[in-house]
């Protein structure tokens, strides 16, 4: 079968991409906007790209289109598919039709944290020689690739709350049926498609309604939102996670950072995290990888050895390069609370050592100027934050500086890099944080870095 793929290089249609090539379809696709990671890694899969939406992209007739959500009426390739009325399908409905039938699938739900958890739940599994499937927003280092088929019962799936497509508005999760739920938090964001946060809390409700009773709901203790939600009704067990707390999985801190820890299991000691990752985000992530491997059948103390050799995702606090004194880190920051948890982790690793935050906001709730007092609050772990106003941005970001004495709004690249070169000369941590491509800015700021 010839699948077309519309958005191929957004992470998840990518990912639907690698699946349907190992699953033996001839696969092609459409976007406009192609930069690795994702591109490299579907040209690596011989997957045949074309960059741009047009109508002769469709002429030899794809007996299926995949339609990515971030596309919308009035797309040329869109309305090409209805004016010739090819059969096509949203890709969370093609993933759960043709790949999650009858597998055990192990969902990672929340506003942050989604492709980490997943990323970790995914190697513990592989540690233990279950060889499962994932597909993941991003790519786990463990890996090298975003998704794959697998070669077994289980399925570790990023489960999204952002919609499906054009012509089908329920979040992507909705389609996935887990057996495994985990529910890492809960906050306001999505703000170009959700009007509040009871909109979304009544989606990851929708969620809940599809895991089984002989299923499990992993969730922290600390996040009152997911308590609202699972209090509209809940029908299967829930474990609780915490931190220094009472929860039946407990992580006790040996350093503040979340580098290394102790995992408990009702009070009972399960073995010690020493990794190289920092957070007490990356903590919560852990605990609940390790309680949903447990309930797919995996010993919590192997879940631990596991997640000691775990690499971390691409472009999660990535270190890109160390330069005359100075660390550069690339970072997919997409909301707020992601900023401050991620700098604050750092914060504990370096102590008084320099931090400065380049942030580009690029995600869909943060362009709209939803999260101004909240976007400014999440730098204070930094000693100065530089903060990207492109011409599109459909806010000034001026008014973050009512809020925050260490920030400044740079217009361009340039100006971003030439204030990078000055501060570099009393070295430091210097955190790219975006969720798309910063206009190339990490290879030059590299080069002039040398």
């Amino acid at each position: 079968m010839h699948i077309h793929i519309l958005g191929i290089c957004g992470t998840f249609m990518g990912g639907l991409a690698v699946i349907a090539r190992q699953m033996g379809h001839r696969v092609s696709g459409s976007d406009q906007n192609v930069y690795p990671p994702m591109s490299t890694q579907l040209a690596e899969q011989g997957i045949h790209l074309m960059e741009g939406y047009r109508a002769e992209n469709l002429d030899d007739r794809p007996d299926l289109i995949i339609i990515g959500n971030a596309l919308s009426r009035g797309n040329p390739e869109v309305e090409a598919v209805l004016d010739r009325g090819l059969r096509y399908v949203s890709g969370p409905q093609w993933l759960s039709e043709h790949v999650l039938q009858d597998r055990w699938v192990l969902g990672v739900a929340g506003t942050h944290g989604k492709t980490t958890t997943a990323s970790m739940l995914s190697w513990v599994l592989e540690r233990q020689g279950l060889k499962p499937g994932f597909l993941i927003g991003g790519i786990p280092l463990n890996f090298g690739v975003s998704a794959r088929l697998g070669e077994s019962p289980f399925f570790v799936v990023e489960a999204d709350e952002y919609d499906s497509a054009f012509f089908d508005k329920r979040s992507k999760f909705v389609h996935y049926r887990p057996r495994t739920a985990v529910l890492n938090n809960l906050e306001f964001d999505h703000a170009d498609i959700f009007p509040d946060l009871d909109a979304i809390k009544r989606q990851f409700h929708h969620l809940i309604r599809t895991v089984p009773a002989s299923g499990l709901i992993v969730r922290p203790d600390i996040d009152a939102n997911i308590q609202d939600v699972l209090s509209m009704g809940c029908w299967t067990p829930v474990v609780q996670t915490s931190i220094n707390g009472k929860a039946f999985w407990n992580a006790e801190l040996h350093k503040d950072d979340g580098s290394r820890f102790s995992v408990l299991r009702e009070n009972e000691l399960q073995g010690t995290v020493e990794w190289s990752l920092t957070g007490l985000h990356n903590v919560y992530n852990a605990l609940s990888s390790i309680a949903a491997a447990e309930h797919a059948g995996v010993d919590p103390q192997d879940a631990i050895a596991a997640l000691n050799q775990f690499k971390n995702v691409k472009r999660r606090m990535e270190v890109i390069g160390k330069i005359n004194g100075v660390t550069l880190y690339d970072d997919f920051a997409h909301h707020p609370t992601a900023i401050e948890t991620t700098l604050d982790g750092l914060r504990k690793q370096v102590g008084e050592e320099r931090i400065i935050a380049i942030v580009e906001p690029r995600s869909n709730t943060m362009r709209l100027g939803v999260h101004t007092e909240t976007l400014a609050k999440s730098l204070n772990h930094a000693d100065h934050a530089i903060i990207f106003q492109p011409d599109n941005l459909a806010w000034d970001l001026t008014g973050l500086k009512n809020y925050a004495q260490n920030i400044e709004i740079c217009r361009s690249l340039e100006e971003i890099i030439g204030k990078l070169k000055l501060e570099a000369r009393y070295g430091g941590h210097f955190v790219l944080m975006s969720n798309g491509s910063f206009g190339g800015i990490y290879q030059r700021l590299l080069n002039e870095l040398r």
